[in-house]
C-alpha cells in the first residue's frame, strides 16, 4: 500500500510477500544487486527480503544527485591493467600475469620462426629497418614533395595524359640507379623504346635489361622472375594499359574480353608486391589514363588495368603539362613544364605537388630544378 505523508515525502510500505517473488529494496546497503546505472534506479529488484517500511525524498535532483555520484564511485573503483600501465602505477616486474603472458608471446614468436623460418615475426624495434630506404628519382623537387625519394621494394604508379613526360621520369629514375650501381630493366610492352634519348636523359643503354614481349603474361612473368632474382634494383613497365592479354591477341579484333586485363594486372601484383619487397626491387608502373562514359558530375578519367594497381602501390604520381617553354625568340616550343602530383604515398605525406622543367631532347633540366627548390 502507498500512503503520502506530505507534498514532498511519501512512504512506501511492503505488504503481504509472497515466497519466491521479487520485492523493491530502496537502500543500496540492503540491495546486493544494486546498480546505480540502471534505469530502474533506485528501484532495483533483488532476491526476497522481508517488508520494509522507509521514507525518502523523491525529487528529480535528489535522484540525478544520487545516480551520478554512485556512477562516478563505480568507475573509479573499477581500473584495468591498462590504466595503471597509461597512468604509471603498473610495474611489469612484480606482475606475475604480466610475465607469464610475455613468456608466452616469446614461445609462440620462437614457435613460429621456427616452423616458418627465421625472421618471419619479430619485434619491429629490433629488426633494425623500420625506415623505408629511397633513391632519387633524378627529379629535385619531386624528391622533395616525396620526403627524399622512391621507396625501395615498392610499386610505385605513375600515370597522366599523353606527351605528359612519364617515360622521361621513368627513365630518370632509371639512371640514377644506374649511377649508383645497381641493375635496371625495361619492360617495354608499347615496343617504342628510344635509345638515342636514354643515352641523352643519361641512362646506360649498354648496361640495360631490355625485355619486349609478346603479351602481357609474358612481360609480368619475365619481371616477376627478375624480381625474385634479387639482382635487379628497378623494374619499370611502360605501360599497364600496353600488356595486351593472350586471349585477346589470339581472338579477333572487336571480340569483346571483359576484364582479362584487370584480372591479369590484379594476380601479378599479388605475387610481386611480396616478391618485391622481399628483395628490395622498386616497381614502377606507368599508366594512361581512360574516360568513364556517361559522366556528367565529378572527374570522367580513370586510369586503366582496373583498381588492383591504386591499392598495391604505395605511391601514385599524377602528371600532366603545366604549360610549354617558348625559344627566346618565341616561335618555337623548346620545352613544356610538368607538374607532379603525389595522389597517394605510405611512405610520406600525400598530395603535395611539383614542378619541373622538361627541355625536348634534354630531359629534366637540372638547374631549373635548383631555382625551382629555391623558391620553395
Amino acid at each position: 500500500s502507498l500512503s503520502c505523508s506530505s507534498s514532498s515525502s511519501f512512504q512506501l510500505s511492503l505488504l503481504k510477500p509472497r515466497k519466491m517473488d521479487s520485492s523493491l529494496v530502496l537502500s543500496p546497503k540492503l540491495n546486493p544487486c544494486f546498480n546505480p546505472l540502471s534505469p530502474l534506479y533506485p528501484f532495483t529488484p533483488c532476491s526476497y527480503s522481508p517488508p520494509l517500511r522507509l521514507s525518502f525524498c523523491y525529487s528529480s535532483r535528489f535522484y540525478s544527485m544520487v545516480t551520478v555520484k554512485a556512477a562516478k564511485k563505480n568507475s573509479q573503483s573499477v581500473r584495468s591493467e591498462f590504466d595503471d600501465r597509461i597512468n604509471g602505477d603498473f610495474s611489469p616486474d612484480s606482475d606475475s600475469r604480466f610475465l607469464d603472458r610475455q613468456k608466452a608471446l616469446e614461445a609462440a614468436m620462437n614457435d613460429i620462426n621456427s616452423s616458418f623460418g627465421k625472421g618471419s615475426v619479430t619485434r619491429l624495434g629490433s629488426a633494425g629497418g623500420a625506415l623505408v630506404e629511397t633513391f632519387p628519382s633524378g627529379v629535385l623537387t619531386l624528391d622533395l614533395a616525396l620526403g627524399g625519394g622512391l621507396p625501395k621494394g615498392r610499386v610505385v604508379e605513375i600515370y597522366g595524359p599523353e606527351s605528359s613526360g612519364k617515360t622521361t621520369l621513368a627513365l630518370h629514375a632509371i639512371a640514377e640507379v644506374q649511377k649508383a650501381g645497381g641493375n635496371a630493366m625495361l619492360v617495354d610492352a608499347e615496343h617504342a623504346f628510344d635509345p638515342a634519348y636514354s643515352k641523352a636523359l643519361g641512362v646506360d643503354v649498354e648496361n640495360l635489361i631490355v625485355c619486349q614481349p609478346d603479351n602481357g603474361e609474358m612481360a609480368l612473368e619475365i619481371a616477376d622472375r627478375m624480381c625474385r632474382s634479387g639482382a635487379v634494383d628497378l623494374i619499370c613497365v611502360d605501360s599497364v594499359s600496353a600488356l595486351t592479354p593472350r586471349a585477346e591477341i589470339e581472338g579477333e579484333i572487336g571480340m569483346q574480353q571483359m576484364g582479362l586485363q584487370a584480372r591479369l594486372m590484379s594476380q601479378a601484383l599479388r605475387k610481386m608486391s611480396g616478391n618485391a619487397s622481399k628483395a628490395g626491387c622498386t616497381l614502377i608502373f606507368l599508366n594512361q589514363i581512360r574516360y568513364k562514359i556517361g559522366v556528367y558530375y565529378g572527374n570522367p578519367e580513370v586510369t586503366s588495368g582496373g583498381i588492383a594497381l591504386k591499392f598495391f602501390a604505395s605511391v601514385r604520381l599524377e602528371i600532366r603539362s603545366a604549360g610549354k617553354i617558348k625559344s627566346s625568340k618565341g616561335d618555337e616550343d623548346i620545352g613544356l613544364r610538368a607538374r607532379v602530383r603525389v595522389q597517394k604515398s605510405k611512405v610520406s605525406r600525400p598530395y603535395k605537388q611539383a614542378e619541373f622543367e622538361i627541355m625536348f631532347g634534354e630531359g629534366v633540366s637540372k638547374l631549373g630544378c635548383i631555382l625551382d627548390c629555391a623558391e620553395i
